[in-house]
């Protein structure tokens, strides 16, 4: 196992992320804070799940496993990519630090992280698709502990009386016209985010991806196609205008009001369906263009490692880091989530044995992208609210598809370079 990068002091090279603080003073070598060669830090975006939490209580097992005692902070997403820019700069980084996906390139990027490479972890067996989000310049800097994404789920009732067979909602002219005869009895038709934030970017990904458009060329003909996709929908009574200020969270409480054909939302929905809709509910996958299931964005963390001062912490690091990402441990974090999906084929195989209702979700995670694949790295965060601006600016009326595109990639252009 080799273990090359030591917390030197050269100069972090911070990334795009509005969020993030440039630092620029001089910088100690990290893990001679005083941490116990009995206690590993663990640092996560779940303050959510607090100290007698399932999952508290997994992180635990992983450092007793060990032989060590993790001591475990929690941060949402934004303030833990900032702590940990600055535990990097000061040389206090923790020893494991679980980052939302699109956070991964940037801490990359500023030398911060060990590679998996360099940890000695093979990543051989993780599905391709989901650790491209890890993935700058060829190499992993992190495991994906389970991944989230999107999918329709619908209301059974409601499809029963407009006569839909959600089974041929295959592509987006049957989606259409399944919208047409349901609004046509009277039912409302389909409820989604288009907030003007990540979460709008990150629901209409599926129809810009699945249209073919590459996050490169935000004014392409494919983009377009998606974009007036759900112009038209709104145009024709099919989404309501609640779109614009939707959240994902309030496209859920829009759909368990019953009066929604369809919702796109994600795997942390599961459990909801189950428990709180007062109907049968459904899942189908979102669907391309032309058929075919629609690459949507994934969701969910990975375990990274910070370089540390002392390379001899490393051993511990690894036997945690392995008894996360274990077939068996990513299927008990799947449950503990509800659901994650495992990012490996023995994994999903292992969570459909326990819930065969699940595979719709596993098919999606299959056909799954990072956002920051394709190598866009930390040009995602400037290139997505591009794209959340041309998506308010047409539902809104404020521009045609074409006009708010244009000044999206234009916009996208002038920040990257």
């Amino acid at each position: 196992m080799q273990h090359q990068k030591t917390a030197g002091c050269s100069l972090l090279r911070v990334g795009a992320l509005a969020s993030v603080i440039l630092m620029s003073t001089a910088c100690s070598g990290g893990g001679d804070d005083g941490q116990s060669d009995t206690t590993h830090t663990w640092w996560d975006p779940y303050p959510q799940h607090e100290e007698n939490s399932d999952w508290a209580q997994r992180v635990q097992a992983c450092g007793e496993a060990a032989s060590v005692t993790i001591e475990r902070t929690a941060y949402d997403t934004t303030d833990l990519t900032n702590q940990a820019l600055l535990a990097a700069q000061e040389g206090t980084s923790p020893d494991v630090i679980l980052l939302d996906n699109p956070a991964v390139p940037t801490l990359a990027e500023t030398e911060m992280l060990t590679t998996m490479d360099e940890f000695g972890l093979d990543t051989s067996d993780i599905d391709k698709n989901l650790l491209a989000a890890g993935m700058v310049d060829g190499e992993a800097y992190g495991i994906p502990i389970g991944a989230n994404t999107l999918a329709i789920y619908y209301n059974e009732t409601i499809l029963e009386e407009a006569g839909v067979d959600p089974a041929q909602v295959t592509d987006w002219a049957s989606l259409t016209d399944a919208l047409e005869q349901i609004t046509d009895t009277d039912h409302r038709g389909i409820t989604f985010a288009a907030i003007g934030t990540e979460e709008g970017s990150f629901q209409f990904l599926p129809w810009f991806w699945g249209a073919g458009a590459d996050l490169r060329e935000l004014d392409s003909p494919e983009a377009l196609e998606a974009l007036e996709l759900l112009q038209g929908w709104m145009d024709e009574g099919y989404a309501p205008n609640s779109v614009l200020d939707n959240s994902q969270n309030t496209v859920w409480e829009e759909f368990l009001t019953g009066e929604f054909a369809f919702a796109v939302n994600g795997t942390w929905q599961v459990n909801s369906a189950a428990t709180e809709a007062d109907f049968p509910t459904g899942v189908i996958t979102l669907p391309g263009k032309d058929g075919g299931i629609a690459p949507t964005p994934t969701g969910g963390e990975f375990i990274t490692v910070p370089v540390q001062g002392d390379p001899e912490r490393y051993d511990v690091t690894t036997q945690i880091v392995e008894c996360m990402t274990t077939p068996e441990g990513m299927v008990e974090t799947a449950n503990t989530f509800a659901y994650y999906v495992p990012p490996t084929t023995e994994g999903q195989e292992a969570l459909l044995q326990e819930n065969a209702d699940l595979e719709p979700w596993v098919e999606a995670v299959r056909n799954a992208k990072g956002r920051t694949g394709d190598d866009l790295g930390t040009d995602y965060a400037t290139i997505s609210e591009s794209l959340w601006n041309a998506l308010q600016n047409t539902l809104s009326g404020v521009s045609t598809a074409q006009e708010a595109l244009e000044a999206a990639q234009a916009e996208a252009t002038e920040q990257s370079n």
